[in-house]
């Protein structure tokens, strides 16, 4: 399932590089993560091959729900179970063109905070010890640094149609995401964008 998505980190690394030494300052954690987890600021690889389109989006949990610590009262739980319903319906998030015809096929969300809830989805089985260590690494640190991680993969019928990715009912569905770094690759290369509510489109 991660099959294109794995390569997407070396086949990006000069942005990746650069993006790294802006944020270099933003990065507290301790265990030396890739990825700075900077409140308000979310993180999206894209890539689209042939029929096959894989989208991963990674935000700490203060943008989708509000905080990040373990819930503690009914109102916590109702914000989780919310987000996660929204995360499940990604073709309105992201904005895939109806004439694409994007059939979601898989879905995986991964949090600390979804782990006292009842998962349905299917989940890659070769990835499933990188769950186990995500877990346990976030349940280090979840009273400072709680993620949320959304993998999807479609099979798109038409996915010449498919031009662009607008976040414009993300942005909307969770306001507390003030921008997001995408990474994109698809037929006509690899690009990166930053993405906010003014500019919700990146193009593949």
């Amino acid at each position: 399932m991660r099959r294109l998505l794995l390569a997407l980190p070396f086949a990006l690394l000069p942005l990746a590089v650069a993006h790294a030494a802006v944020e270099h300052d933003h990065d507290h954690d301790e265990h030396g993560s890739l990825s700075a987890h900077e409140h308000g600021v979310g993180r999206l690889n894209a890539a689209l091959d042939g029929q096959t389109l894989e989208l991963e989006l990674e935000s700490p949990a203060m943008n989708l729900v509000g905080f990040e610590h373990a819930p503690s009262s009914e109102a916590d739980k109702r914000k989780i179970a919310e987000a996660r319903q929204q995360l499940e319906q990604p073709n309105g998030l992201f904005g895939l063109a109806a004439a694409a015809g994007c059939r979601l096929s898989e879905t995986e969300l991964d949090s600390p905070l979804f782990e006292g809830e009842t998962d349905d989805h299917d989940h890659d089985h070769d990835h499933d010890h990188d769950h186990d260590d995500q877990h346990a690494h976030d349940g280090a640190n979840e009273s400072q640094h709680s993620e949320i991680h959304a993998h999807y993969h479609f099979d798109c019928a038409t996915p010449q149609a498919l031009q662009a990715l607008d976040l414009q009912e993300l942005f909307k569905a969770f306001p507390g995401t003030e921008k997001i770094q995408a990474q994109l690759i698809g037929p006509n290369g690899q690009r990166g964008a930053q993405l906010d509510a003014d500019e919700p489109r990146a193009a593949f």
